[in-house]
């Protein structure tokens, strides 16, 4: 018998193993592999104190009277944001002692309070809010003379809610 010869099945595979030599044959791919490690700082913000500042006084402080008021501004002076839960205000030197009016006055006779009390919340880096303050003088039915023309010293105090 003789042999056949079968040239489309050589030149398949010759055309084939061309194809795929050219494609997967060109294609090199080459790397490192590396680990390592590194260090970074954060700091975390503080807390600052709230400042306050008031407004000359309106009105008239006399025995019975509806006393003066003074408005009052509360500022985070800090860079981050601060919560606020309350103001207070004391017949006081700047120190937070309590005042001690001169002559026969007496210091119980008067009484401060937050009239306007300024919002609970957080305040943001430099802002503020504001409130009043309203000073007044009890009529005692007895003789006041002593507590003209003192000058009533206000201690304002912020007190901080903790944050959530």
């Amino acid at each position: 018998m003789a042999e056949i010869r079968r040239p489309a099945k050589k030149r398949t595979a010759l055309v084939l193993t061309a194809v795929l030599v050219a494609a997967g044959g060109g294609v090199a791919y080459a790397y490192w592999t590396a680990s390592g490690s590194g260090t970074g700082e954060a700091t975390t913000g503080t807390a600052v104190a709230f400042t306050i500042a008031s407004d000359p006084a309106v009105g008239e402080i006399s025995p019975g009277s509806a006393g003066q008021t003074v408005d009052f501004t509360v500022t985070n002076p800090g860079t981050g944001s601060q919560l606020l839960e309350a103001v207070t205000v004391t017949t006081a030197d700047a120190d937070g002692v309590a005042w001690v009016p001169a002559g026969a006055c007496e210091a119980a006779d008067y009484t401060a309070t937050i009239s306007t009390p300024v919002p609970a919340g957080e305040v943001p880096a430099g802002g503020s809010v504001e409130g009043v303050a309203t000073i007044t003088l009890a009529n005692t039915g007895v003789n006041q003379d002593d507590c003209q023309g003192q000058a009533v010293p206000l201690y304002f105090e912020v007190s901080a809610a903790p944050i959530p």
